[in-house]
């Protein structure tokens, strides 16, 4: 079986890492193309074409999506497209390319959670009842056909990073698991009930303001766990006449209360938040 693999992220990585200890490592890796990172705008693979180079296998890293870039696809004669955390909408007469069509990994059970950010949508809402879906990419958003799901359950919320690793994994073998049946023709594909559709939206710096005074304060730990990579959930505090943004970068929910434990303030480093408190003269922050 010969299968391209559409991926840009981390979590790309994670179900790649899982292909590869299945023996089914894509012949081709599809990426984005480097992008200017840091205050020096260094140009800078994504993950997955590191992974890649890595393993010496094939990256195309097209700037568009267009008929040059599926010629080259179609001369690589794979019998499937896999595609995780891409980053780019792939049009219709790319999708429709392999004799088994386009597979998407996405960390949710459709159609729940549709869009560009599941996970951090399941956290807010605490849907500790969530999974992976499989599912045959059409050229509508999340909409395909499932092919297979598979629930799961969280018990307490991690930081973002870790939950993002546990289910790319997870979905990581779920595909490996599915490939060789769904090519063979053994799994059938269910169509989404679209009207228990739910959407997420793309993550912006303000999602991450924090409200200390609010009485549901396991909300703002839930925030503060889906938003630790970015944009990192925050407050404001008055200082020499001026409002001052501190991160918090760690904190615990117990007993039904919170409490940040690490927290950093703007232009400084990363300091418990004890420490943080004692240097503003006040225990009410």
């Amino acid at each position: 079986m010969k299968s391209a693999f559409f991926g840009s992220s981390r979590f790309s990585v994670f179900i790649l890492d899982e292909l590869e200890k299945a023996g089914l490592s894509p012949v081709l890796i599809v990426t984005t193309p480097d992008k200017p990172v840091g205050r020096k705008l260094k140009l800078t693979p994504t993950p997955v074409k590191e992974w890649a180079k890595a393993r010496n296998i094939k990256t195309l890293e097209p700037a568009k999506l267009d008929m040059t870039f599926a010629d080259q696809l179609k001369g690589e004669s794979c019998d499937v497209f896999i595609v995780a955390s891409y980053g780019k909408i792939i049009p219709g007469n790319i999708i429709d390319i392999p004799p088994h069509k386009t597979l998407n990994v996405h960390p949710s059970l459709l159609p729940k959670y549709r869009g560009a950010s599941p996970l951090q949508s399941a956290m807010l809402d605490d849907a500790k009842e969530t999974g992976i879906s499989i599912m045959r990419i059409d050229e509508k958003m999340d909409e395909g056909p499932v092919i297979v799901q598979k629930p799961i359950t969280i018990k307490e919320w991690p930081i973002y990073e870790k939950f993002e690793e546990d289910m790319a994994r997870e979905g990581g073998i779920l595909l490996a698991g599915s490939l060789y049946k769904y090519i063979a023709g053994e799994m059938k594909e269910k169509p989404q009930n679209h009207s228990q559709a739910t959407y997420t939206k793309k993550v912006t710096k303000e999602d991450g303001l924090l409200d200390l005074s609010a009485a549901d304060q396991y909300l703002n730990f839930r925030k503060i766990q889906a938003y630790h990579e970015w944009p990192t959930a925050y407050f404001f505090v008055a200082k020499d006449g001026k409002n001052m943004r501190v991160k918090v970068t760690a904190a615990s929910f117990k007993d039904g209360k919170l409490a940040i434990e690490k927290v950093v303030p703007e232009a400084g480093r990363e300091m418990d938040y004890e420490d943080f408190k004692r240097g503003l003269g006040s225990s009410n922050v």
